[in-house]
């Protein structure tokens, strides 16, 4: 019987060894683990430190923002009331402009009122407009020269003059009456519309029967009005002022709507002027209305300026009415 040989058993195989290097990685793994540890907590301290600080830093930033966004809304605040004030001084300014012109034109009535007024105490005081009893025509009754062979009445008839027509109507037939006899006679608008269309350019022959015809159609009378009498005075002196020597324009009105005196004045006189001879063609009266219990208003004023005016540059006179 043969011995068996025993197998000789070799402790540091391959094996072993790879057990011991595995064992010995793991070690060195967990020293490696538990050092990187250590040092992740040290990173981790100072990283948080370092947030604190950004923190820090970004709160102080925040701070300034809000500083300077104080700042912003202050000189946008202030810049705002600069522009306000600039606004506000320029629209004083322009009221200043508004109040100035206003005063000049107060200033410009009240001269024109003054003027007015005195004119009318002066004109009432020399003449006013009574009924005629005369059998032949004086050359001068009331203060109005009579003694014109022609007469033309150039009546107003706004709203204003309807409200006391009456009284106009009673006016006129005043004057009519201290014309005892005239050659003919006509009635115009104060725009110069004709009370009888059909007559336009003739003359209404002066009989009795006639003037109460006239005067019945007056009572109904709708003629248009600019509360203006230029148009008609100068309508008047156009169809009539050369046809005759001998005419009187007799001007009812209450006020004047138009514009400068001076370039109306220049229009009619140019008109009432005879081309050959240079004297008035016509005598130009103007009677003035107004109800008592009214103030003596601006336009009324500037009625009476002008007419007062127009009568004496054409040898006439003006007078004023008053409802009683």
């Amino acid at each position: 019987m043969m011995k068996k040989r025993r197998t000789k058993v070799e402790i540091f195989s391959l094996s072993f060894l790879d057990v011991i290097s595995c064992a010995f990685g793991a070690v060195v793994m967990l020293i490696l683990l538990a050092k990187n540890g250590d040092q992740g907590d040290v990173s981790q301290s100072a990283n948080v430190d370092d947030i604190i600080q950004t923190v820090k830093a970004l709160s102080q930033t925040a701070t300034q923002l809000q500083n300077l966004d104080a700042e912003f809304q202050s000189q946008t605040t202030r810049l705002q009331q600069a522009e306000n004030a600039g606004s506000s001084a320029s629209s004083q300014a322009q009221a200043l402009q508004v109040e100035i012109a206003r005063a000049q034109r107060a200033l410009v009535q009240l001269n024109d009122q003054a003027s007015g007024l005195e004119i009318l105490k002066q004109q009432r005081q020399r003449a006013a407009i009574s009924v005629g009893t005369a059998k032949q025509r004086d050359p001068e009754v009331g203060g109005i020269p009579v003694d014109s062979d022609y007469v033309i009445f150039v009546m107003d008839t706004s709203g204003s003059m309807k409200s006391m027509w009456s009284r106009v109507l009673k006016s006129m037939q005043e004057v009519l009456n201290n014309h005892p006899q005239v050659q003919g006679f006509q009635v115009l608008s104060d725009n110069g519309e004709y009370l009888l269309p059909a007559t336009r350019g003739r003359w209404q022959k002066d009989t009795s029967t006639r003037r109460k015809a006239i005067l019945k159609a007056m009572r109904s009378w709708t003629g248009s009005s600019n509360s203006s009498p230029v148009e008609g005075i100068e309508a008047a002196l156009r169809t009539y002022g050369q046809k005759t020597d001998s005419l009187a324009l007799y001007v009812f009105g209450d006020d004047y709507s138009g514009g400068s005196y001076d370039a109306t004045l220049a229009s009619i006189n140019q008109l009432n002027t005879h081309t050959q001879t240079g004297n008035k063609i016509a005598r130009i009266h103007g009677i003035g209305f107004r109800h008592p219990r009214q103030q003596l208003d601006f336009v009324s004023l500037r009625f009476a300026t002008l007419m007062r005016e127009v009568a004496l540059q054409n040898n006439g006179t003006f007078i004023a009415q008053s409802l009683e």
